[in-house]
Formats: structure tokens, sequence, C-alpha cells
């Protein structure tokens, strides 16, 4: 009799990244592909590899990534994943479980992706929100920082964004907006996908337009030289969070996470 194939899930999870190099695997040191992946090995008794839609970098938190990955466990789905929260590190929860067609990938099927950076704007700092946001003292011109972000979006080539890659550095921004609710100030930005630390390198900058040290027509300078690394300077990691991850309906199984676990 043959056995069973795999069945295929994905899951939404969410992490605090502050003591973790980054979502992919490295030899040595602490990832939460990693972590992840041991956890699956305790529960099923299987060396799984699991997908990411985000890579996100060391330290950069996520409240919506989403990993997908197949195993032969007998387990229903809520089962495997109450058992998996058990082995992960409190810093590390699953949220959420969908069942999946065989041929889903967490990264290669994302539509589109979105990340939140959070600034403290006041004169006195926040012991609170050091963990999860940066500080800038001085305050912030919001309309200044709206009217540059204009110019992100579409379709453009983010090469200024980035340190030097391979990679084609053209990308299309759906949403780039700076928000204020009292103190805390929120850059959200929604992209088919993203450099590697594209978002902070454009958090640094437009935290400077926020301060009147660089004009609006300095920033669009910025992203039309596409010179990798012009972007400056590099936000620290801390307050950056990668919220969603965006799917067409029918990539999802039954067109949805089940978040009653």
């Amino acid at each position: 009799m043959e056995s069973p194939p795999p069945k295929k899930l994905a899951l939404v999870m969410e992490y605090e990244g502050a003591r973790y190099h980054g979502f992919q695997y490295q030899v040595g040191v602490p990832t939460i592909q990693g972590e992840v992946e041991r956890a699956l090995a305790k529960v099923t008794g299987e060396r799984i590899r699991i997908v990411g839609a985000g890579r996100t970098d060391a330290g950069v938190h996520a409240e919506g990534q989403v990993i997908s990955f197949s195993t032969f466990s007998n387990l229903h789905p809520q089962t495997l994943v109450r058992a998996l929260n058990f082995y992960l590190w409190p810093d590390i929860a699953v949220k959420a479980v969908s069942s999946v067609e065989s041929g889903f990938n967490a990264r290669r099927d994302a539509l589109s992706r979105e990340y939140c950076y959070r600034i403290f704007n006041s004169p006195a700092p926040s012991p609170l929100n050091q963990r999860y946001a940066y500080y800038v003292p001085k305050a912030l011109d919001i309309d200044a920082m709206n009217q540059v972000c204009q110019y992100l979006v579409g379709s453009h080539d983010f090469a200024s964004f980035t340190g030097p890659t391979n990679r084609r550095t053209v990308r299309q921004v759906y949403k780039a907006e700076v928000s204020v609710e009292e103190e805390l100030v929120s850059f959200d930005i929604i992209a088919n996908a993203f450099l590697p630390k594209q978002v902070r390198c454009t958090v640094g900058p437009l935290i400077r337009v926020g301060l009147g040290k660089l004009t609006a027509e300095e920033f669009e300078g910025i992203m039309q030289a596409r010179k990798p690394g012009l972007a400056a300077p590099v936000v620290p990691p801390h307050g950056l969070c990668l919220m969603k991850v965006n799917y067409p309906e029918n990539k999802l199984g039954e067109g949805r996470f089940d978040e009653n676990l």
C-alpha cells in the first residue's frame, strides 16, 4: 500500500526579532527559521525545511510572517500548531494555520508584503517603547515626510535604498504613508517585494526630511541616482515589523487562515 502524500500547511507567525540573527537559517546563531524547524522536528519527527514569505533582517520583528512547509504528520493542523507553540521560545508564536495546495509557496505566491516602521517622537525617551520604536527627540514634520512618500509609490528602481546586490532592484510600491498618534509616528509601506534593508534605508532619509535636513528634491535625487548605499542613515532594526503578507484567495486552500487555535 502506498503511503499518503504529505500535506501542505501555511502558518502565520509572530515574533520579536531582538535576539535573532534574522529569519533565514544560519549555522551557529539563533534564527527564526532555525527555531521553527527545531520545533517541527520535535513535533513531527521529521527534518522539515520551511519557506518564509519575508526574510526579515536581524532584530526585525513580525506580526504577520507567513511560512509554508510539507509534512507527513497525521496530527490535525490545529493540534500540530499547539504543539509547535509549546516547543517554541516565548518570543515566537504561531497565530493561525491554513491547509494549502501542494504547490503553495509562502514566498513565491505572495502578492505583497506590508511593513511598518515605528518612531517614538518626543523630547523625553520612553523606556516602554524603546524595544519597538526608534527614538527621535526633535519634532518631525509629518506633512513634509508624506510629501516625499509620494515619490515612492509606483514602479521604481530602488537601488539607492539597498546595498550592493546582483538582484533586480525595481519594485512596485502600492502604498507609502506616515501617520502619527500622539507621540508614535508610523511609516507604513506596501510593495510586491522588498530589497534587503530597503525599508530601513528609506526611513533614514525620511526622518532627515522630517527634521528639515533634506529637501524633497534631494530625496527624489537619491531615488533617481540609483546608487547602492546612497540613502543614509540606515535606521536600527528594532522599529521595523512585518505586519502582513497578502495572497490570492485561491492560493490558500479554504481561502482563509484559521485563527481558532
